[in-house]
């Protein structure tokens, strides 16, 4: 036999076997894959059966002497890698919100072994020594600086740890934050570098719109000024639905609900340039989690850089300080449904020598009055005057 028949026959066992290991490789990875994958899985997960606990012990005279408490232990582990520390806390506080609402869904207690506190208005953080203690919550009657608008209003003083509160079932009932939410829609975007502050300007489409303010191209200054939807509604949809999902789990923003990304539910206006999820639709928040959304921004545990703090104390500022010593901050918001405003807000911080108050004053429909945003721009202002 010649070498070169030799090598033929070689060669062609060498190509039968490589085919016969590509036809095997192929069964292995596309057509019984996923049956191998499930077997992995039974193989690495086990169920366990715990059986039924005792009932509760008494003694002859009723008295408990034995009871079950059925306590389960959740570790996480941070093998993230993170551009900076900024980063590192905002993606752990989304986390860790995450599993303490899931805990809570579920009526479990989270007990000091986890290594993390509850600030007083809901913001969460590694302690450092002192243990937390539950803010002080006082009625107030404040209804005189209402005339009989129905309204709540929230301050909360974050030097004594204590919220004075007026209509307390209001103060806790969420609606949707409106314009408001350009406070929050702002901090993401500044925070992930979608606005620029010094090249931040959007390209007005031609429209006419009902605010003559807003028919022209706009910057991120004017367009918070003058609360422009539009500019707003194109940062949104560049910023994206799970950056906006993460920013809002990690601030603890009410029910963080941005399912109706497009703004259908809103009844008051179909123009998708006009609305969107935080617009009479989907995201609601309580005047309570307004004030304590602020607190989480802007106060002394705030995670958030300085930079970012600034930009947006500039656009928010109202008043400078004066005799009073405030220098106050907000945004208002305005909702209506069907023609009728049904949702009015102000919002925002007020710094003093003895330490910033964070604040929230709620208007909500009130046949044969007017409500309105600068109405309850007017009622805060007031009332942190006298506060």
């Amino acid at each position: 036999m010649s070498r070169n028949i030799r090598l033929y026959i070689l060669q062609f066992f060498l190509t039968v076997i490589f085919l016969f290991l590509m036809y095997r490789l192929w069964q292995l990875q596309i057509v019984n894959g996923s049956k191998y994958a499930e077997d992995y899985e039974l193989k690495i997960t086990r169920t366990v059966r715990e059986g039924n606990t005792r009932g509760i012990i008494y003694d002859c005279n009723g008295e408990v002497l034995a009871y079950n408490e059925l306590v389960f232990t959740v570790t996480m582990i941070d093998n993230g890698d993170y551009s900076s520390n900024r980063e590192r806390q905002l993606s752990l506080n989304s986390m860790l919100y995450r599993v303490i609402t899931r805990l809570a869904v579920h009526h479990e207690q989270v007990n000091n072994e986890l290594k993390i506190v509850q600030g007083a208005s809901g913001g969460i953080r590694e302690p450092e020594a002192a243990s937390y203690e539950e803010p002080e919550i006082v009625e107030a009657d404040w209804s005189a600086y209402f005339d009989g608008l129905n309204g709540a209003a929230v301050i909360y003083d974050a030097a004594a740890n204590r919220y004075t509160i007026y209509n307390q079932e209001l103060a806790q009932t969420r609606r949707p934050p409106c314009s408001t939410f350009k406070i929050v829609s702002s901090l993401i975007a500044l925070e992930n570098g979608i606005i620029e502050p010094e090249a931040s300007v959007h390209t007005w489409s031609g429209e006419i719109f009902w605010n003559e303010n807003w028919n022209q191209d706009m910057d991120f200054r004017d367009a918070f000024r003058t609360s422009c939807v539009w500019y707003f509604r194109e940062v949104i949809d560049e910023t994206g639905t799970e950056t906006v999902q993460e920013a809002l789990d990690a601030l603890g923003y009410g029910n963080c609900d941005i399912s109706d990304w497009e703004g259908r539910l809103n009844t008051n206006n179909s123009n998708r340039a006009l609305t969107g999820f935080w617009i009479e639709s989907s995201l609601k928040i309580s005047p309570k989690e307004q004030a304590e959304v602020m607190e989480r921004i802007f106060g002394t545990d705030a995670i958030y850089a300085e930079e970012t703090q600034h930009e947006l104390k500039e656009v928010m500022l109202v008043t400078e300080g004066s005799g009073d010593g405030l220098c106050i901050y907000g945004k208002t918001g305005m909702g209506k449904a069907e023609g009728i405003v049904v949702d009015a807000w102000f919002t925002g911080f007020a710094e003093r020598g003895e330490g910033n108050l964070y604040y929230c004053v709620y208007l909500g429909r009130t046949d044969g009055m007017n409500v309105s945003s600068a109405g309850a721009r007017e009622i805060a202002l007031r009332l942190l005057a006298d506060y």
